[in-house]
């Protein structure tokens, strides 16, 4: 049986990624700071092993990967998602920033991806397993006041390549850029919503419509696969054609 770690995994893109892993009848560890979505991921299927972990502490992050070490038994890891990471993009003015909150965008998105990277990489290697890092369309474009999301994304790319070519041909490692992707109905039941979306919205998106974890969700499970095997170093833009349509403000 395949298995996987997943960063983040309590709701969100994370919890599709859980979700389709599970259905393809994958073993799966979960990571998140969310301990109440945690402790419903884990009513939903008790078959998980779930932690509460900042994968941006050092100590946090090595305390949970003895335990998945244990959870392994000696078998491979297969997967590392890398997914954990403040989801809000904005970070406000530049001058106003300070070197706190810069650092909290860096270590919950690049710094707990090293992290939690170094520490897979000895359970990867017994069975020649992959790894996804989880970027953004904004690595690539920004809106306003976002330098601090938008760099951490940007970073995830360049380590998705650095690694790639560290770790071949042993471990494969891609980094999946989405857009905009509706997560409302995956959140934890206190912050749970229904989607709202305009015809503006989904006409945004050549594909008419806006996304959802579970177009993340297949792509991991392809890049997983050994259908993939000859891909590694590359960047997945998953946004429904939002980033190549020109726009002109009217």
């Amino acid at each position: 049986m395949k298995t996987a770690l997943i960063t983040g995994g309590a709701q969100g893109i994370g919890k599709g990624i859980v979700q389709r892993l599970r259905a393809d009848g994958w073993r799966v560890a979960v990571f998140d700071l969310d301990a109440e979505a945690l402790d419903e991921l884990q009513a939903e299927d008790p078959g998980l092993l779930v932690q509460q972990v900042d994968v941006g502490c050092e100590e946090q992050v090595a305390q949970a990967f003895e335990t998945v070490s244990g959870w392994l038994d000696g078998a491979p890891l297969d997967l590392l998602v890398s997914n954990a990471g403040l989801a809000d993009p904005v970070s406000g003015p530049i001058e106003d920033l300070s070197l706190r909150d810069w650092c909290r965008w860096q270590d919950s998105h690049v710094t707990g991806a090293f992290l939690c990277i170094r520490a897979a990489v000895p359970l990867l290697r017994r069975g020649q397993g992959s790894i996804v890092t989880m970027a953004s369309t904004r690595a690539l474009q920004s809106e306003p006041d976002t330098e601090a999301y938008a760099a951490a994304k940007g970073a995830l790319v360049a380590l998705t390549h650095a690694l790639a070519v560290s770790l071949g041909p042993q471990i494969r490692v891609n980094s999946i850029l989405p857009g905009w992707v509706e997560t409302g109905p995956w959140q934890k039941r206190s912050e749970r919503r229904e989607p709202q979306h305009s015809d503006q919205d989904r006409n945004q998106h050549p594909v008419g419509r806006v996304g959802r974890p579970e177009d993340i969700a297949a792509l991991v499970a392809w890049l997983a696969s050994e259908e993939a095997g000859f891909v590694t170093g590359q960047r997945f833009v998953v946004d429904g054609g939002m980033s190549v349509r020109m726009i002109y403000a009217e």
